[in-house]
This record gives C-alpha cells, structure tokens and sequence, in this order.
C-alpha cells in the first residue's frame, strides 16, 4: 500500500513540474497543433497549442514505476518489477510510440492527418502482437503467466481458446488481445478532442483498476487474507495496482495545464498510450468484457463514429449527428466546451461507478 502512495505522489509531481518544462520545448521548437477546417469554429483559437504531452505522462509512469520499487527495493518492501508490469510498460510506451509518429507528422507537415491508416494499424498490431504473445510466457511459481487464453468478464470464464490447441490457442488470443488493444487504444484518440476529457475520464478509469488490484491481491489465490472461496487467479495483481496509482497521478498533474484552456494537447501520444495501458488492464487482471462498462464514455464515444460513419454510407450523405465524435455534436448543440466536458466526466465516472459495482457484487454472490 506504501508502494502505491508512493508511486501515486512521485507521478503526480513530476507530471505537473515536467508538462511546463515540456512546454517551453515545444515551444522553442514550434511543436504546436494543428487544428481542422472542418471541425467546430471555436477550436480554431487553439492552433498552434503545443502537443505530443503524452511524452509527459509516459515518463513520468516510467520515472515513478522505477523509482518506487528502487526505494522499496531498499527497505526490503520490493522485489522489483514483475512480468506483468514490465509488459504494460511495454504496451504502453509501444502504442505511445506510435502516437509520436503520428504526432511528429502532423506538426513536420503542418496537417490534421499523421500516419496514413494502414500505417498507424501495422504500427498498434505490431505492438498488440508483441505484447500478446509474451502475455502468455513468465509463469510464476503457481504457474499463472500475466495473461490468460480464457475470454474474461471478472474473472476467467470457462470460454477458453485453448480448445483450439495449444499453438491455436496463443493465436485466438494475441488476435483477441489486438481487438482489445486496438479498439481501447482508438475509442481514447477519438476522446481527445476537447480539452482535459481524455485525461479526466481515464483518470477515473485507472483510479478503478488500481482499487480493483488491490483488492485481488488481498483476495489472491492461495492468500491466508481470501474471505470464503471465491479469489483471483492474477499474477501480479499489486504491481498493477502501483502502475494505476501512478496513472492517475501523472495524468492529475498533466490535467492542471490540459484543462480548458488547454496550456498543452496530450496528442495521439497520450491518447494511444493511455488506450494501450487500459486495455493492458483488462487484459493482465483478467477483467477483459468488464472494461466495456468501466470504459463506457470511450465506447459510447467510438460508437457515435461507426454509427454516424455507416449512416452517412448507407443514406448517401444524411447523418445522425451534427458531428462526430459526440462530444463536438454537443458543441455545436451550444453547449461550452467546458460544460460538456464536465458532463462527460460525470458520464464516465457513472460507467466506472456501475463497472465498479458488478465487479465487488460478484465477490459478495460468490
């Protein structure tokens, strides 16, 4: 729990100490956004903003991760980082990765559009795949590897890949964890369109998981604290737990200059970072089906896209909305900016409290 604390407050200050420092690069250097014809006319003001601020939070994840069990490690409350840490490490510095190509495209060129879409997809598979395939290595003394062939929704469910064999269960898998991974990583892109939204929601999602973690490493398999029958089956749950807490405070520092009006834009380095690690989440404490509700704001969001897409299709140019991504039909409604932030917050803290809710009443009825 020390560790958490830790790792929370030693995030939280290097993320709002480092994003001004970030920004006066940027600035120095002329980084700054580039903002579409075609989107509300409110938002042209905000060209120039400086971007890729997702650099901040990755960091200061990585800086208050490694610090945090070098100062455990030193009183004896450690034993270093675990297999599935170092692999959400990976997932999301990876999808981050890709999102500063696209972001260092967008602003070389001084356009809306980065890496082309068949580029950014061979980028998020590559990094989707990778993860995927070492998510079933690293088994531990109980022989629990980071990830699991069975599909979960609070647990494994008895829907395991592995009927398939044992070469075309991983393959079922990594396909299915690229799914995961691919679409949490684009429903946070298409999120951050407005200023503070994407770091707000994802706050309180990864503020559920790391409450989610710590109760599966009081309620771990094989732990003298289980309470009746029912417990998980994570492999390092707790460690997770350290990497949510740091989330969320490197995300509370960065959202003190991202809030309206924006000092700095999290880019498509933040966005598919932050989408990575969700998904990493789900997957690495086996809470794969349960994300859909805890992210619910991201899907509703990716949703209103792929209905107002299909719709457009098929009616030869009608829409649902006036705009997609939802959040900006809303604007163009005449709602603030800031009023419909705050109220999609409260949407997504809905979703987490209801994904929240289901996850502890599961326990109760086991």
């Amino acid at each position: 729990m020390i560790a958490i604390l830790i790792g929370a407050a030693t995030a939280l200050v290097i993320g709002f100490l480092g994003t001004p420092l970030f920004i006066r690069l940027l600035v120095s250097r002329g980084y700054g956004q580039f903002i579409r014809d075609d989107g509300p006319t409110a938002h042209h003001t905000k060209r120039g903003t400086p971007t890729m601020g997702g650099a901040v939070i990755v960091g200061a994840v990585l800086l208050a991760y490694s610090l945090t069990h070098l100062v455990m490690g030193m009183v004896g409350g450690s034993n270093g980082p675990t297999a599935s840490g170092l692999l959400l490490l990976l997932l999301m510095g990876g999808m981050g990765l890709v999102g500063f190509f696209d972001d260092y495209i967008k602003i070389s060129k001084q356009r809306s559009l980065g890496l082309s879409a068949p580029a950014k997809i061979a980028g998020q598979t590559t990094v989707g795949v990778v993860f995927g395939v070492l998510a079933l290595q690293f088994p531990n003394e109980e022989g629990r590897t980071p990830g699991s062939t069975a599909v979960s929704f609070i647990r494994d469910t008895s829907f395991d890949f592995a009927f398939a064999g044992t070469v075309g269960g991983a393959i079922l898998f990594v396909l299915w964890a690229n799914l995961i991974i691919t679409g949490t990583s684009n429903g946070v892109n298409l999120t951050d369109g407005l200023d503070g939204l994407a770091a707000g929601a994802s706050i309180l999602v990864f503020g559920a998981y790391m409450l989610m973690g710590i109760w599966q490493s009081n309620q771990s398999c094989g732990s003298s604290r289980v309470v009746g029958n029912v417990c998980y089956e994570v492999r390092d749950p707790l460690d997770l737990a350290l990497l949510a807490a740091s989330l969320c405070g490197a995300l509370v520092g960065f959202l003190w200059w991202n809030t309206s009006p924006a000092k700095i834009f999290m880019g498509d380095t933040g966005s598919l970072a932050l989408g990575g690690a969700i998904a990493g989440f789900a997957i690495l404490s086996r809470t794969e089906l349960l994300l859909v509700i805890l992210a619910g704001l991201f899907v509703v969001i990716t949703l209103s896209v792929i209905i107002q897409v299909g719709y457009f299709k098929l009616t030869g140019g009608k829409r649902v909305f006036l705009m997609a991504p939802l959040q900006h039909h809303f604007e163009l409604k005449g709602w603030l900016e800031v009023t419909v932030v705050v109220r999609f917050w409260i949407l997504a803290g809905l979703f987490v409290a209801v994904g929240l809710g289901i996850f502890y009443a599961e326990w109760v009825v086991g």
